[in-house]
């Protein structure tokens, strides 16, 4: 065996963040070649893995950040087993290390982003390392992007809701956009406006109208123009432009935007957030 010393033990736990014993066995048996030990955690990360493929990485955080410029939002979510570690702050820098390198090399999806290089590793082979020295699950489970002229991100508190929301113009005072992308988190959206509505929801929404119209007894004929009613109260409260802003309920969120800008309006929006 080998003579494994304290500093080369200490080197790799450096390099992997593995536990101390775990990189003197790993060293031990890779017989001090240090490539070899980085490959003996990852291994043991996904043996971690595969023993726990049928258990729910259910806890986790989402994080998003835009670019420096302001004109590209992108947002992740890190999935592990228990809301202990999703609170540990090596489990958070993780996170925030690969959206960090997502910022700069912009994959086009999800495997993109666990292809990506996060400091000359494959984000996917970090995550890897990182739940081998946990002893739980981990994975990358959302990853989108969004481009405008201006984009504002926001993370909730607690870090398991995200949103992203983009903007017509940009050089808004920031509170603006800010103001936004809570509205998005709290209140939940389906679209930004009327028009984008999918049309499944829409007739989802007419049918459950005049289900409840037919319920109360209201004649046939009448039935098309109650439902037609409850979906511009629908539109109130379920597209972006058209909700009342949190902040102030006598404006709606397009009336707010304009009161800063006439030109300014929201383009698009992200939310995500853990099922828990």
């Amino acid at each position: 065996m080998s003579n494994i010393s304290a500093a080369d033990v200490a080197k790799l736990r450096r390099m992997t963040g593995a536990g101390m014993m775990d990189c003197k066995k790993a060293l031990e048996e890779a017989a001090g070649d240090f490539e070899k030990a980085q490959e003996l955690i990852r291994k043991r990360g996904q043996a971690i893995a595969n023993k726990r493929a049928d258990r729910e990485a259910s806890e986790g955080v989402v994080l998003a950040k835009t670019t420096a410029d302001g004109k590209t939002g992108m947002m992740i979510a890190l999935n592990c087993e228990t809301d202990f570690v999703a609170k540990n702050a090596d489990f958070i820098a993780l996170g925030n290390q690969i959206l960090n390198a997502a910022l700069k090399s912009a994959p086009a999806d999800l495997e993109g982003l666990k292809n990506l290089s996060v400091d000359g590793k494959k984000a996917s082979d970090l995550v890897l390392e990182k739940s081998g020295i946990t002893g739980e699950k981990f994975e990358l489970t959302f990853f989108s992007t969004l481009s405008a002229p201006a984009v504002q991100a926001y993370i909730h508190a607690g870090n398991k809701l995200a949103t992203m929301v983009g903007f017509s113009k940009a050089g808004i005072d920031q509170q603006v956009y800010k103001d936004v992308a809570m509205q998005v988190a709290a209140m939940n959206p389906v679209s930004v406006d009327k028009d984008d509505v999918p049309e499944k929801i829409l007739a989802q929404e007419l049918d459950i109208a005049k289900e409840q119209a037919r319920r109360e007894g209201k004649p046939e004929e009448m039935l098309e123009k109650i439902a037609q009613g409850k979906l511009n109260k629908f539109f109130k409260e379920s597209t972006l432009m058209n909700q009342e802003f949190i902040k102030d309920n006598k404006l709606s969120i397009r009336q707010y935007l304009e009161s800063q800008d006439k030109a300014l309006k929201a383009t698009g929006f992200v939310r995500y957030t853990l099922n828990v």
